[in-house]
């Protein structure tokens, strides 16, 4: 939804009932995540993608008559390698797609949620997509209250919406999107009912260390990726905003003494790119403490040989030291600013869902990746 929001926020907001088709769940080789979104206003417009183009056609006809009939549909496509060639879905893969109407009648939080979006707020919206629940029931979920119910009316709600609650606000917390099953009460060691929980929380931290031209190529794709890009320099001829117009912002400190400062959390990737010992040895030493889940840094073998002896001086230990991703990057054989930046960013996609890093062509089975 984060990818069509401004579009589908116009239509709410002119009062308009459009349908909105989302991947709940996947199955082998998937083009797109669950998650990925794609909406029908009642124009005809069409904004975002379920597949990549390859159900598209389908979903479109199906969203159509979601707006006529006012009933969520959750359809699957792709069922077996005939079907998926039926509607183009070529690459094989299964996909569960809910299709629902919103409109101010149907999701009357809906403006509440796109400005938690907007502002980068977490928030997360929980809907039935299987089981002796209401299809398309759905509850909103923020980290200090909620609304609606996923078994309105029910003599269960209060349990059923009590489970979802914490497993929404515990999905939030670590960025995921994904299903989770109960029984008809809440149950959690049941799996009579299937409910998607799409988590929009903050975009995750890329922190860019070293106000050099690889900086600035990897603040581009950084933020291509989906990244909130800091970049941070001591030196303020260098860190300035006109040098680094990708970055959402730019700070002049000392890089150990903003780190030191700053949230990190699992999700958040650290690039310690000054390859000078006055600075990274110090900004490591933090940066390798912290809960970050990546951290590199830029240098010959040489260099790096030098700082791992240095981060040893300063009392690293063998399991800190084992988290340092350097040289950074995948085996590219890049050479200019913007090939090392897309190898730092091949390393970070690679962490993030698991990849092999090897060439498509000499490996088997599934080509998206797979729980990262």
């Amino acid at each position: 939804m984060r990818d069509v929001l401004g579009d589908i926020a116009a239509w709410y907001a002119a009062g308009e009932t459009f349908g909105l088709a989302t991947v709940v769940n996947t199955f082998r080789s998937a083009p797109r995540p669950a998650g990925a979104a794609m909406a029908v206003a009642p124009s005809g417009e069409v904004t975002g993608s379920v597949s990549g183009g390859c159900v598209e056609g389908a979903v479109y006809e199906l969203a159509r008559e979601v707006m006529e009939s006012g009933r969520p549909v959750v359809r699957r496509y792709g069922v077996s390698d005939d079907d998926a060639f039926a509607v183009g879905l070529t690459c094989g893969g299964i996909l569960d797609v809910l299709v629902e109407p919103v409109g101010p009648a149907t999701f009357p939080e809906f403006a509440e949620v796109a400005a938690s979006i907007a502002a980068r707020e977490p928030v997360a919206v929980a809907t039935v997509v299987s089981g002796p629940g209401t299809v398309g029931a759905r509850r909103v979920i923020w980290p200090d209250r909620a609304s609606g119910s996923l078994a309105p009316g029910a003599p269960y709600a209060e349990r059923l919406d009590a489970a979802a609650d914490d497993d929404a606000r515990g999905m939030l917390a670590q960025g995921l999107t994904g299903q989770r099953h109960y029984g008809r009460e809440g149950e959690r060691r049941l799996d009579e009912l299937a409910v998607f929980v799409h988590a929009f929380a903050p975009p995750p931290r890329l922190l860019v260390f070293g106000a050099i031209d690889f900086a600035a190529a990897v603040a581009r794709v950084g933020k291509f990726l989906g990244y909130h890009v800091t970049v941070c320099d001591a030196r303020p001829v260098f860190a300035t905003p006109k040098r680094f117009p990708e970055a959402d912002e730019v700070v002049v400190k000392w890089p150990h003494k903003f780190l030191e400062g700053t949230d990190v959390d699992e999700r958040t990737a650290i690039c310690v790119l000054t390859h000078d010992p006055k600075f990274d040895v110090p900004l490591l030493e933090a940066a390798l403490r912290t809960p970050a889940g990546y951290v590199g840094a830029m240098g010959s073998r040489r260099t790096h040989d030098d700082r791992i002896a240095r981060l040893r001086e300063a009392g690293l230990t063998a399991a800190e030291l084992s988290r340092l991703r350097s040289p950074i990057g995948l085996d590219l054989g890049a050479r200019t600013p913007e090939e090392t930046a897309v190898s730092i960013a091949a390393e970070l996609i690679q962490l993030r869902w698991g990849g092999s890093g090897r060439p498509l062509t000499d490996t088997a089975g599934r080509i998206h990746g797979g729980g990262g």
